[in-house]
């Protein structure tokens, strides 16, 4: 049977460091698969991070099981996502094609399913739950097979709650309700900044002890400036002279692409002149429940009369992104609210400023002023104000580009791995301790 794996990591050019002590690793996500490709239904910077982070981790001589809900029934039990990284699909649930919220519904039979996959004779060190569907199914399997919990939130519904777009629909109680039973059960959480990490001990009531910083990462190695914008627009079928401004991302409010299109018929309202050069491309599919998503934003582009403008891209292969950001003069990431930005620190690295709403991990992905642009709030005449002046200052974007590429070399894969194994140790080293003094 053919093996699916449209999430390729690249095995050359992972440095790998010496391990005192050899682990096996659990992890765990249930509302998608991370051999999905990014941009899709419910795939996003979430399966990127597991998988390019797993990746590093066997790099360094860890060996990473992935146990993931079964969501197509020609899928092998277990596939090979990367030297030392395995997917392991649980068969749970009797509708293969479940939305993210049709999950919960099944959390007794994923944890059942769960626990008996982790009580068979390889054993584990602990398991590592990803989102809070996961989360409430790794919880209960610890508690029973008595093992460490380590959980990444990625996002929570109270900081979305307090960030949403017009006429977005609330996170629900029930993911509010299981994110703080997470957090208590938890024996570490680890955050994608500072800032999110302060938002779990004030808005969960996490213990400040359990709490970790571990940054996401970039893939330095095929996120380049490569043969630079011209090449890139060539390959693409772009004019070579276009003024060119990119999203990429899920099509969904809360990633905020109606305000850069509502920002583009303002720049054009204003700035008339840039029209003939002027490109914004949309890359990205519908996502989850917001399946209607992409037609209204076709219809509200044709309303307001800039179809000649805003193009609209399915989602690409991740070996073909590299060239839309370089492509692009600059990249969007409109969002409300933002656990990192993935798409952030990716264009970053092939040498495109990015301008990005300042709330949440925005703030530490994009070096406000060195490496792109944060826009306070979400007025599209403001974003307009900003997308205007950088087209027209192409000295700016020059000095904007050579800042990204060095800002977003901070960011490697490598040390998210490394600081993810540390946690590891310091939870395994607690536990036994904890055990020899009861013992």
């Amino acid at each position: 049977m053919t093996k699916r794996r449209t999430l390729a990591i690249p095995s050359l050019g992972i440095l790998a460091y010496p391990s005192s002590m050899q682990r096996r690793v659990a992890m765990l996500m249930v509302h998608t698969c991370p051999l999905e490709q990014a941009g899709i239904g419910d795939a996003g910077g979430m399966n990127i991070y597991v998988a390019e982070s797993a990746a590093r981790m066997a790099a360094q001589g860890v060996e990473v099981d992935i146990f993931t809900r079964r969501d197509h029934l020609d899928l092998p039990a277990v596939v090979e996502l990367s030297p030392g990284v395995n997917v392991h699909h649980l068969d749970a649930g009797h509708d293969l094609h479940l939305t993210k919220e049709q999950v919960p519904q099944y959390f007794p039979e994923l944890s059942a399913e769960l626990k008996k996959a982790l009580s068979g004779d390889r054993h584990y060190d602990l398991i590592h739950s990803h989102y809070w569907l996961s989360g409430k199914v790794a919880m209960q399997v610890a508690k029973d097979l008595k093992m460490q919990l380590v959980h990444t939130m990625h996002t929570m519904a109270r900081v979305k709650n307090l960030n949403l777009a017009e006429g977005e629909t609330p996170e629900p109680m029930i993911r509010v309700q299981g994110e703080t039973q997470i957090v208590a059960a938890a024996n570490a959480l680890t955050a994608n900044t500072d800032a999110e990490a302060a938002s779990l001990v004030s808005l969960y009531e996490a213990c400040p002890d359990i709490v970790h910083v571990v940054t996401p990462g970039v893939d330095l190695y095929n996120f380049t400036p490569g043969a630079g914008r011209q090449d890139a627009r060539k390959s693409l079928g772009i004019d070579a002279d276009a003024q060119v401004i990119t999203f990429v991302g899920r099509i969904q409010p809360h990633k905020g692409p109606e305000l850069l299109i509502r920002a583009t018929s303002e720049m054009l309202l204003h700035s008339p002149q840039l029209r003939p050069k002027l490109r914004v491309y949309i890359v990205g599919g519908a996502s989850g429940a917001n399946g209607s998503e992409v037609e209204r934003l076709k219809e509200l582009v044709i309303w307001l009369g800039i179809d000649d403008v805003v193009k609209f891209n399915p989602p690409v292969p991740r070996s073909e992104l590299p060239n839309w950001y370089r492509a692009a003069d600059l990249v969007c990431v409109p969002s409300y609210s933002e656990s990192f930005g993935l798409v952030a620190l990716e264009a970053q690295a092939c040498g495109t400023p990015v301008v990005a709403t300042a709330v949440g991990g925005l703030r530490t992905a994009v070096a406000d002023g060195i490496s792109g642009v944060l826009v306070d709030g979400h007025d599209p005449r403001a974003w307009s104000s900003v997308l205007a002046r950088l087209l027209q200052e192409p000295q700016r974007r020059v000095l904007l580009s050579m800042g990204a590429i060095e800002h977003a070399s901070h960011f490697g894969w490598d040390a998210t791995a490394r600081g993810t194994l540390d946690i590891y140790d310091q939870v395994i080293s607690d536990a036994a301790r904890s055990a020899k003094s009861i013992g």
